[in-house]
């Protein structure tokens, strides 16, 4: 139950740009776990938004033109909350993130502020670069920080509301969601982090190594 009374609300937003192959197949399996769903297309030229329309209880948010991830999970947190949602997750659109593991998520949320997903322990498919910078990554805000952030790059979270009214991030690609880590750390929100497998098939990646770098650089002056 909610702080109110009435039941929790749980709702998940979902960026994406271009993902027809997969989207609506984890929107469908995300809805099994959430009330209502708000997904965020960051100007997808393949009409990928067009197979939602007739959904239930999805909201579909259309960017004019690619922000970036950062930008697209500010709109749809900013619709989470005019929803007056308890809790919010965000997931990928490419089936990277299994939508079957929200209730460990949903669990962990019980004694924490923020749920981030821990793909470290399992590297099997990761692709090397994508490794290093990660590690790189955490092992950085970890030191910056002075606590433990164990996957920092992961995008798969659950957030009490509380959180993302209080945490405003201004960065607009993938490097938001560093900054929201060192934003809610500095304002004393408990991250806890779970292991999640990491599952790379034939999803054309968004990000970019040299983007990866330039923005966390950022993340590292805030």
């Amino acid at each position: 139950m909610s702080s109110s009374g009435r039941k929790t609300r749980i709702v998940a937003v979902i960026p994406f740009y271009n993902e027809k192959k997969f989207i609506l197949n984890v929107v469908k399996r995300t809805l099994n776990y959430v009330d209502f769903l708000i997904a965020v297309d960051d100007g997808s030229t393949d009409n990928s938004a067009d197979l939602l329309t007739a959904v239930e209880n999805v909201f579909i948010i259309r960017n004019e033109k690619n922000y970036g991830k950062g930008y697209s999970l500010q709109k749809g947190f900013e619709k989470a909350i005019e929803l007056k949602s308890d809790i919010i997750i965000t997931l990928d659109a490419d089936d990277q993130h299994k939508p079957e593991l929200i209730p460990i998520f949903l669990e962990g949320i019980k004694e924490s502020d923020i749920v981030i997903g821990n793909r470290l322990n399992d590297l099997k498919t990761m692709p090397l670069h994508r490794r290093l910078s990660n590690k790189i990554t955490s092992s950085l805000l970890s030191i910056k920080l002075g606590v433990e952030i164990k996957d920092s790059q992961c995008g798969f979270r659950a957030y009490r509301s509380e959180v993302i009214k209080n945490v405003k991030t201004v960065f607009s690609g993938f490097e938001a969601e560093s900054e929201m880590i060192v934003k809610a750390v500095r304002q004393n929100f408990r991250i806890k982090f779970v292991d999640i497998p990491t599952i790379y098939g034939d999803q054309e990646s968004k990000m970019k190594s040299f983007q990866v770098v330039k923005g966390f650089i950022k993340v590292m002056m805030i």
